[in-house]
């Protein structure tokens, strides 16, 4: 049965364009539904436009409470049919509205090995610290910040002295570990 998902995203769009293309080469069972954007102005949001997928951008601040911004989200996605969350470099917590509305169906993807370098700039927080080797780590969203269960991981070398480079090798491991572990949980 093909997933119904929505995608959130909130800059480049470069995940969605992967799952986007692995769904229309058969590589991934599951249906765009819309794409969330918390960035009216965000390259995803042309991206999708291109895919004659539909988009919603609501900005936080137009609203007077996260509750409120949430409960908008949830109506669309209802309206939408939609069963998963796949959150592709969204940058913004998910609150209890969405986590009740849809548990353990949010899933994220977030460039280190988890638990290292949760939140923003995990690539240049594994710089910073030095390491060898981060990667990408597919998890369920819950309440905290890149703390939830862990679904798939892949290690990725520092190109040590090359954060760009680095980061074009994270994406590309991105692109191929998010579709193999979406397929294992909508194939459970």
């Amino acid at each position: 049965m093909t997933a119904q998902i929505a995608i959130f995203a909130s800059g480049s769009g470069s995940n969605f364009q992967a799952l986007h293309e692995a769904i229309k080469e058969g590589r991934l069972d599951a249906t765009i539904a819309v794409v969330i954007t918390d960035q009216p102005n965000a390259y995803v949001v042309q991206r999708a436009e291109k895919a004659n997928i539909k988009v919603v951008a609501l900005s936080p601040k137009t609203f007077d409470t996260k509750e409120a911004y949430e409960e908008k989200i949830a109506e669309v996605l209802k309206a939408l049919g939609v069963e998963w969350l796949i959150l592709a470099g969204y940058m913004r917590l998910i609150g209890p509205t969405l986590l009740q509305a849809y548990p353990k169906r949010i899933i994220n993807i977030h460039p280190s090995l988890l638990p290292s370098f949760p939140g923003k700039d995990a690539i240049g927080q594994a710089f910073q610290h030095g390491v060898k080797v981060t990667g990408v780590t597919v998890h369920y969203v819950d309440e905290g910040m890149d703390t939830g269960p862990i679904i798939a991981q892949q290690a990725v070398n520092i190109i040590e002295g090359d954060k760009e480079a680095t980061e074009l090798a994270i994406h590309r491991v991105e692109h191929e570990l998010y579709t193999a572990a979406l397929n294992r949980i909508f194939n459970m």
